[in-house]
C-alpha cells in the first residue's frame, strides 16, 4: 500500500524536477543575502522591530534574491558547463531547460519587486530592483571582459542590509546602514578573489576574466585583499563609534577581523592555491560570525 502510494504521488510530483528548482535558486547565497538584509533591517527598526514587515520584506527579498541566482545561471549555463565547479548545475546537466529557467527566474524577479513595492515600501523595492540590475545587467557580463568585474559584484553584494534598512525605514539616510554596506562590500573583495584563486583553471577555460588571469604572481591580488582587510577594521569600528552596537559587537568583529587579516596575510606571502583555499574558508565564517556578534550585542546590552 505505502509503495502503491509513493508511486501515484510520483506522478503528479516530480521531487526531482523541484529539487532542480531549488537548487537554481542559490539557496547558500540566498540564505547569506537574507541574513545581510535582516542585519540591515534590526539595526535599522532601532529597538522597534515590525515582526510583521521584517517576514513581508524576508518573503520579498526570497523571491527576487532567488530569482536573481536562477537569472544569473540562465546566462551563464554554457559557461558552467566547461567548469568543474558549475557543469552539475541544473541548466547545463540538463535537469531544467534554458526556457523553463527563465521563465522561472523572471516570474520570481518580478513576483519579488511587486510584493515588496505593495506590501512593504517603494524604497525596499527600488534596493532590491537595483541590486538585481547591477548583478545582472553589469556584474554578469563584465565577469567576461574585465577583472574590475569583482569590484562592481560586490555592490549588489553589498546592498541586502541596504535593503533591509530601507524596509524598516524607508529612507537611505543613515551612517549607519552605509557601514552596514561598507563592512559588506570589504569583506566581499577578498571572499571574491580567494575562490578566483582557488578555481583559476576553471575560470580561465570558461573565458572568465578573473584576476589571477593576469596578475600570475598575485601581487595585485594580495595588495588589493589586504587593502580590504585592513579598511575592515575602521569600517566595524563605525558601528562601535556611533552607538548603534556595545562592546560585544566590537570585540567580536574586531577579532574576526585580526583572524581574517591574519589569513589575508598568509595569502600575501604564499601567493598560492593553499593560502587562497584558507583565506576561502576565512571568508566563508567572517560574515556570519560578525553578523552573530551584533545580534548578540543587542539581546545582551
Amino acid at each position: 500500500m505505502k509503495l502503491s502510494t509513493e508511486t501515484t504521488l510520483s506522478k503528479f510530483i516530480n521531487t526531482e524536477k523541484i529539487a532542480a528548482y531549488y537548487e537554481l535558486t542559490k539557496p547558500g547565497i540566498t540564505f547569506t543575502v537574507l541574513a545581510s538584509m535582516l542585519i540591515g533591517f534590526v539595526l535599522g527598526s532601532g529597538g522597534t522591530i515590525n515582526f510583521i514587515t521584517m517576514l513581508h520584506a524576508t518573503f520579498g527579498t526570497w523571491l527576487i534574491a532567488s530569482g536573481t541566482a536562477a537569472h544569473n545561471q540562465f546566462l551563464e549555463w554554457r559557461l558552467d558547463g566547461k567548469m568543474k565547479r558549475t557543469k552539475k548545475r541544473p541548466v547545463p546537466a540538463s535537469k531544467i531547460s534554458p526556457r523553463q529557467s527563465i521563465f522561472f527566474s523572471l516570474s520570481l524577479i518580478f513576483g519579488g519587486l511587486i510584493y515588496l513595492i505593495a506590501v512593504v515600501n517603494f524604497v525596499a523595492g527600488f534596493v532590491s530592483l537595483l541590486t538585481t540590475l547591477i548583478y545582472l545587467g553589469v556584474y554578469t557580463p563584465m565577469k567576461r571582459v574585465s577583472a574590475v568585474n569583482v569590484f562592481i559584484g560586490a555592490i549588489p553584494g553589498a546592498l541586502p542590509p541596504v535593503g533591509g534598512w530601507a524596509a524598516a525605514t524607508g529612507h537611505l539616510g543613515h551612517t549607519g546602514m552605509w557601514l552596514l554596506f561598507g563592512i559588506v562590500f570589504l569583506w566581499q573583495i577578498p571572499h571574491v578573489m580567494a575562490i578566483a584563486w582557488v578555481c583559476k583553471d576553471d575560470y580561465s577555460n570558461a573565458g572568465f576574466q578573473m584576476l589571477p588571469k593576469n596578475d600570475p604572481k598575485g601581487l595585485k591580488a594580495s595588495t588589493l585583499i589586504i587593502s580590504c582587510l585592513v579598511a575592515l577594521l575602521p569600517v566595524c569600528y563605525g558601528l562601535y563609534f556611533i552607538g548603534m552596537n556595545g562592546w560585544i559587537y566590537l570585540s567580536g568583529a574586531l577579532i574576526s577581523s585580526l583572524v581574517f587579516l591574519y589569513y589575508g596575510l598568509v595569502f600575501l606571502k604564499d601567493r598560492d592555491k593553499p593560502s587562497a583555499k584558507k583565506l576561502m574558508f576565512a571568508s566563508f565564517g567572517y560574515l556570519p560570525i560578525v553578523w552573530g556578534f551584533v545580534i548578540l550585542d543587542l539581546l545582551i546590552l
